[in-house]
Parts: C-alpha cells; structure tokens; sequence
C-alpha cells in the first residue's frame, strides 16, 4: 500500500474534521499535538532510556569546511529508540500532521505547496536557511 498524497492526506483531513473547525480550536489542539510530540521523545529519554542525551556547548571554527562542522556538531543523542518508543512517536506526529493540515484547511492552503515551496527555500538558500 502506498502512501497517501499531501494532497489525499489533506482531503482526508478535511472530511474527518467536524468537532474542532474553530481555527482557535485548530491552533490550540495543533500546538497541544506538538508538545505531545516533544513529550514522546523526551519520554524515550526519561522512563524508557532506549535514548540518552549527553548535551554541551557544539565546538567549532569560522575556519572548518562544511563537511568538518557536519562531523563535528553532534545531535547529542545516544543509542536507538526503541520500537514502543518508535510507535508512540509517530503516532504523535502524525496527530501534528493531522492539525497543521487542518489549519492549512482552514486557511485556504496546499499544504503540499507549502511543503514544496520549504524545500525549494532549502535548496536555494541551503544553510543560510537556518534562521
């Protein structure tokens, strides 16, 4: 089975979103899904350990190439998540997902372009980006 399209994925959105089709509602359940999102990884971390994170300041010069600074800044993570953890994560994400198409509904936006129109920013500005 393939996955969805943005664009199927945001029709489906559209259909099943009946309770909360207040854009107040939308943004404060999308924002309530995104913690829930932060608190699943951080959850990995604190009650299942399958992830630690050993975090310091990221040490690095005006004078390293690219590729340098990309093995030296670390992600200060360590280990895998684990299956449970895994499914708990994406699960939650994917009610992120389901909010900011919601919103994307409400506010007359392809949430497809959107994504194309990130992605065309990254290419062209590539690290610069990362404001």
């Amino acid at each position: 089975m393939s996955s969805p399209s943005l664009k199927e994925f945001q029709d489906q959105v559209a259909e099943l979103l009946l309770r909360h089709r207040s854009v107040l509602d939308v943004l404060s359940k999308f924002q309530q899904s995104n913690a829930a999102a932060n608190r699943a990884v951080m959850k990995s971390v604190t009650e299942c350990g399958c992830v630690q994170v050993h975090a310091g300041k990221q040490h690095y010069t005006r004078d390293m190439t690219l590729e340098q600074a990309k093995e030296q800044l670390g992600t200060h993570l360590e280990g895998q998540v684990c299956e449970h953890c895994k499914e708990v994560i994406e699960s939650e994400l994917g009610r992120n997902l389901f909010y900011m198409a919601s919103l994307c509904n409400l506010l007359d936006l392809n949430l497809d372009k959107v994504v194309s129109q990130e992605s065309t920013k990254c290419s062209t500005l590539g690290l610069f980006n990362l404001s």
